[in-house]
């Protein structure tokens, strides 16, 4: 079957994939030196939270393949997927929507547990002033407690990556830079990628970032 080009991913969901692995990066690397480099990973911390907001809202208002309808399935789908029967279709596959789901879940929930927690030395969340002592320290210990399953997340999502590249030769990577994949079925349908769908990603981030600001004074 002969194989063609199409846009997949737009370029609003690609630079909410960067902009949040950057962000993954920058939150352990400040998390872990402490200190001053606490005042940076709030930052990079509330622009995390404003990133998952803006794609809770993409998976609904953005284009084909950036919605959730498009890639979450049911659990058949996914052990199809184990099995290798599932027909590759442009965009995720199931286990990979299991994949963007458990990230917006748990990098989400770590960022809003961050706004609640406190070192108890030098810095508080946004929020510990507003709530009691106890809801910190329960904020404070499992937002610790996150940071390793944000970490097994990532090494998973890498894995993947390596597995489709060598095993499967299916690259993964290169559709996510250039946003236009390699895709055999053809009735597939191009995902739009406009200016006008971008602007209405920039608003959308904006008012997502507008609201972490805001909830977060």
């Amino acid at each position: 079957m002969n194989q063609r080009k199409i846009r997949v991913w737009d370029l609003p969901t690609r630079l909410f994939h960067w902009l949040l692995a950057a962000c993954i990066v920058a939150l352990l690397i400040s998390g872990n030196i402490g200190g001053e480099a606490m005042v940076w990973h709030a930052r990079f911390g509330m622009l995390a939270l404003a990133l998952i907001v803006f794609r809770l809202l993409w998976g609904v208002l953005g284009p084909r393949y950036a919605r959730f309808t498009e890639f979450v399935s049911g659990p058949a789908a996914v052990l199809q997927e184990v099995r290798g029967l599932f027909p590759r279709k442009p965009g995720h596959n199931p286990l990979g929507a299991l994949s963007v789901l458990a990230m917006l879940v748990v990098i989400g929930t770590q960022a809003g547990l961050g706004l609640f927690s406190s070192d108890d030395i030098a810095f508080d969340g946004p929020l510990a002033r507003h709530v009691s002592d106890v809801v910190v320290d329960f904020a404070t210990r499992w937002h610790l407690r996150l940071q390793w399953v944000v970490l097994g997340l990532v090494i998973l999502h890498l894995a993947a990556i390596f597995w489709h590249q060598r095993i499967q030769q299916h690259n993964l990577v290169q559709p996510m830079l250039s946003g236009d994949q390699q895709v055999e079925d053809e009735s597939a349908v191009a995902a739009k990628d406009d200016a006008a769908m971008r602007a209405r990603a920039a608003v959308i981030f904006a008012l997502a970032l507008t609201l972490v600001v805001y909830l977060s004074r």
